[in-house]
């Protein structure tokens, strides 16, 4: 079974505005099921077979009808007829008698979905009569609700393509709270949540025959709070929008859905969520990846003020091997201070290290072609890196790059090529394997890694706390070739 839009490309010759349209619909028609205590499901023709099923939701606030998924299903005879008339009259056709089933009787209606004045397929809703009990106000309001959205559908004034589609943490469901309101947007009715959630910014009495705008707009004045510029169109239902009202003691989103009929607008339905919480949390997650960003951004500053030091001290040095030591200690610094760096730009405790390698061996390169030519090639991908894994494999590379450098370029000229494979594995740890190779003399006789200078022995060290393993070779052309690997920590 494929997505909604493969089901309508496969199944229908509806272009692409008839089929964003019924993704419209289908995003938006979970407000639709939970107001009218119905399933609804989307059909559309499918030529010999009939009609086909290719969307399916069940209502959050009652009982649903059907327990099996029925995407993908071919229309009865009986419902055939009643698709197929809906269709061609662009009418909402209930069935004439009530389905009996085992567990209780089912009233069945089909609405067209209509777009740009015609029918693009159809809409069935299957409401559960078996329940004994009088149905209390909310219930009702709810149902006069869901028929007045069923009408719109019906004439092409739902859903609305100025509806906001992004997806933001906190939107409001029925049963957050509803409010509807007159074409005027007085409060004709709120749900027992739309109240309570008004009580919380600070509201006090009752919210029924006030208008929604007042009262938002006298518990911002009264909190000082930053008043979102929509949200006077939101509480008078005038704009199918999204707004919050926050207070010193609460923020509450709300989401407008007017209420038209033959193009005019004669009241709104108004959905209300408490975010309080939310809104807390995001903020919290926002300070504390500012604070990290921070800490990332003055450590990179502090290493950057010792490779300066380190570097001014190397100038005053008159001992050549001392001096070598101070330039390596500072293009080591310089390495770990270009991992904080980047690591300062990110919401993320996460590197894309291509960017690192590049830009740290182009260093690398440059400062040795002040005495000699280099050509340096990167090949692969290192992709996403953990910053808890960033720094040393920043290290191994800049270590055995500067290796290359200076032990594998001869005459004047050379060439050091670096080549990463990385490969995902089951547990979420992936493999690297990174190639360091020059077309230098090759190995001396006798090398033995752990005898070797610092920059070798730091490099083992590295690779062993990366879990990995390192080996030094003649390459196959002439010259030297370094593999080494590493296990990746998973990306959280």
């Amino acid at each position: 079974m494929g997505t909604l839009a493969d089901e309508l490309t496969a199944t229908t010759a509806l272009d692409q505005t008839d089929i964003e349209w019924l993704h419209l619909l289908v995003g938006d028609w979970q407000l639709m099921a939970d107001l009218s205590f119905s399933d609804l499901v989307l059909w559309v023709p499918g030529g010999l077979d009939g009609w086909k099923a290719v969307a399916h939701v069940r209502p959050n606030t009652g009982p649903m009808v059907f327990y099996d998924d029925i995407v993908g299903r071919t229309s009865s005879q009986g419902r055939t007829r009643v698709l197929d008339q809906a269709y061609r009259t662009r009418r909402i056709i209930p069935t004439s008698t009530p389905t009996i089933r085992d567990d209780g009787a089912l009233r069945e209606e089909a609405v067209p979905v209509v777009h740009q004045g015609r029918s693009i397929a159809v809409v069935t809703r299957h409401t559960n009569l078996t329940v004994g009990r009088t149905p209390s106000r909310l219930e009702l309001t709810y149902r006069d609700l869901a028929d007045a959205l069923t009408g719109m559908v019906a004439s092409g004034e739902f859903p609305s393509p100025s509806a906001p589609t992004g997806v933001r943490r906190g939107a409001p469901r029925v049963g957050d709270g509803v409010f509807h309101l007159t074409h005027e947007g007085v409060i004709r009715y709120a749900s027992p949540n739309a109240v309570s959630a008004i009580h919380r910014l600070g509201h006090v009495g009752d919210v029924i025959g006030e208008v929604l705008a007042q009262i938002a707009a006298e518990l911002v004045g009264r909190s000082g709070s930053h008043v979102d510029e929509s949200l006077a169109v939101v509480a008078m239902g005038r704009a199918p929008w999204r707004s919050e009202i926050e207070t010193a003691s609460a923020t509450v989103s709300l989401r407008a859905i007017p209420l038209t009929s033959g193009g005019q607008r004669n009241g709104a339905l108004v959905l209300s969520r408490d975010v309080s919480e939310l809104r807390r949390r995001e903020q919290e997650l926002i300070t504390k990846d500012a604070t990290i960003r921070e800490i990332h951004h003055r450590v990179k500053n502090n290493l950057q003020t010792v490779a300066a030091l380190l570097r001014l001290q190397s100038r005053r040095v008159e001992d050549a091997s001392a001096r070598n030591a101070l330039d390596e200690a500072v293009r080591r610094v310089g390495i770990i201070a270009l991992v904080h760096e980047t690591l300062s730009h990110g919401f993320e405790e996460q590197v894309n290290f291509d960017e690192i390698a590049l830009r740290g061996l182009r260093a690398i390169v440059e400062v040795a072609t002040a005495h000699q030519h280099v050509d340096f090639a990167l090949e692969g991908s290192f992709g996403i890196v953990a910053a808890e894994d960033a720094t040393s494999l920043a290290m191994i590379i800049s270590e055995l790059v500067q290796n290359a450098v200076e032990h594998g370029v001869r005459d004047g000229s050379g060439r050091v090529s670096a080549v990463a494979v990385r490969t995902e594995q089951a547990d979420g740890e992936d493999d690297l394997v990174v190639t360091i190779t020059d077309d230098g003399p090759g190995l001396p006789t006798g090398f033995r890694p752990m005898l070797a200078g610092l920059g070798t022995r730091i490099v083992t060290s590295l690779v062993q706390d990366l879990r990995g393993r390192i080996r030094w070779e003649n390459a196959p052309g002439g010259g030297t070739q370094v593999v080494f690997t590493a296990k990746l920590r998973p990306i959280r």
